[in-house]
């Protein structure tokens, strides 16, 4: 079995850079990496707020993720963790926060909806990264240099807030797409679909069928 490759990126991560990635490509970043999620994409794009700092030439890396933060006597911050979020859920706001922000870089886990890859990210010419499995925040949370500054801390709290992160060697992260609309979530799941059917093939009706139990799979709710 070849080795993974390995990269390690200066940000703002140029349009070259970002070309090169391919799916599985393992990744480590150097630079400024800021986090919204929700809480950030109502206010600016719902609510039509301005953004609290100039993205451009500062950052193109946006991470879905929660940090485990402390303050310090001197207003300063300890990141002793970072845990990602599902991205999938934030869907409805991508296009939108590309094409405001510049953002060409996107992190989290769970990837994004299928028809993202192909008709938001890839024509934007943006990427999704993914962490790689359970229990690495502790890990990232060690390639957090500084918090830079945080924003709509008090409003949004710690989870919600927009943080800038100054990072060194920050990662691992995966590739899970590219400038092609290639997905690793998507293609995976085309070929552990396949053999899901063998899985409910002969099952008896479910007992407890209030709680939605089925032995449909069109019917199962994930």
């Amino acid at each position: 079995m070849s080795e993974l490759k390995q990269v390690r990126l200066s940000l703002p991560a140029t349009a070259e850079d970002i070309a090169t990635l391919e799916p599985g490509t393992i990744v480590f970043l150097d630079g400024v990496v800021y986090t919204a999620r929700e809480g950030v994409y109502q206010k600016v794009i719902a609510e039509r707020k301005p953004l609290p700092i100039k993205l451009d030439g500062l950052s193109n890396v946006n991470f879905h993720c929660s940090p485990a933060a402390s303050r310090n006597d001197d207003g300063s911050f300890n990141v002793g963790g970072v845990t990602a979020t599902a991205s999938f859920r934030f869907s409805k706001w991508m296009q939108d926060w590309l094409e405001l922000t510049g953002t060409r870089i996107v992190i989290g886990k769970g990837g994004m909806p299928r028809d993202d890859y192909k008709n938001i990210l890839a024509p934007m010419g943006a990427v999704y990264l993914t962490t790689v499995g359970y229990g690495t925040g502790a890990l990232l949370g060690r390639g957090i240099t500084k918090v830079r500054d945080v924003f709509w801390l008090d409003e949004l709290g710690i989870a919600q807030a927009m943080w800038l992160f100054e990072v060194e060697n920050f990662g691992p992260f995966i590739v899970d797409s590219d400038l092609k609309g290639n997905s690793l979530f998507a293609t995976h799941g085309d070929q552990i679909n396949k053999g899901l059917g063998a899985l409910y093939k002969g099952l008896k009706a479910p007992a407890l069928r209030r709680y939605g139990e089925t032995d449909n799979r069109e019917d199962e709710v994930l």
